[in-house]
């Protein structure tokens, strides 16, 4: 496919080099011009293993392309991810700014566009906030229906820093949330061939399922971290107590409550 990737920060980084080591051609999109210099030299703007050897490979091929042009990238793909950031407000609430802003863009650039394109929502969302906030922006300033000139899917990412290129390529599940089954096959298609269960869900589901990976590491952090404290001020061996722990996969590790 021909993809198109918004925000060349961690994840679109990563999303772009690993899809272009899956034989897709993809062109990164930065407002921030020396992130897409980075992308055009042949080098990665965040530091990852094995993420600068697959730009300079993709890029030495030719199917690695960077731009700050929104317009052109459109123009040149069938498909956009966008994977800008949605940092928290002083509030607490997200700040989905950037990602409406995108939205807007990408809208007006399929607005002369004659053919089918794919949005892919990949940014960290509150439930409903695709249908609420994105969706409507893109209708707004394309002037076309979703399902009638462009279609939408959320596919949320489960990429963990230091071996996030390792687990593009043998992530626990793929997730797409999507209104309509062609829409969801076309994303799905992104990750053929690679292990791990798929889900086809709606797109509040799968925006849902993201922020419940999220809480549930969390919470695994502190809980480790608790039995570590108790585990030193009884001179236990904490390593040794939680490996003992993770071998319980009826229970401790499971669906089973």
């Amino acid at each position: 496919m021909r993809i198109s990737v918004f925000g060349l920060g961690y994840v679109g980084c990563v999303s772009a080099a690993c899809l272009c080591e899956s034989g897709h051609e993809v062109w990164g999109i930065d407002v921030d011009e020396s992130k897409v210099k980075f992308l055009l030299d042949g080098k990665s703007p965040i530091v990852e293993t094995e993420l600068p050897e697959l730009i300079a490979k993709h890029r030495a091929a030719g199917r690695l392309n960077a731009t700050t042009s929104i317009d052109k990238a459109v123009k040149a793909t069938d498909m956009a991810l966008v994977c800008v950031g949605t940092p928290s407000l002083p509030s607490g609430a997200l700040n989905t700014e950037y990602a409406r802003r995108v939205c807007e863009q990408i809208g007006a650039a399929l607005k002369n566009l004659n053919r089918d394109f794919t949005v892919v929502i990949r940014s960290t969302l509150l439930p409903g906030t695709t249908r609420r906030e994105l969706l409507p922006r893109l209708e707004q300033f394309s002037g076309k229906a979703e399902g009638a000139g462009f279609h939408i899917a959320y596919n949320p990412e489960f990429l963990r820093e230091g071996t996030a290129v390792a687990d593009f390529f043998a992530p626990p599940k793929t997730v797409v949330g999507a209104e309509r089954e062609t829409t969801a096959k076309r994303v799905s298609d992104l990750y053929a061939g690679l292990p791990g269960a798929f889900h086809l869900t709606r797109i509040e589901e799968a925006e849902l399922v993201k922020y419940a990976d999220n809480v549930f590491h969390a919470i695994k952090v502190v809980f480790g971290n608790e039995v570590g404290a108790i585990a030193k001020s009884v001179g236990v061996d904490s390593h040794r107590v939680m490996d003992v722990f993770c071998t319980d996969t009826k229970l401790n590790l499971s669906p089973t409550i």
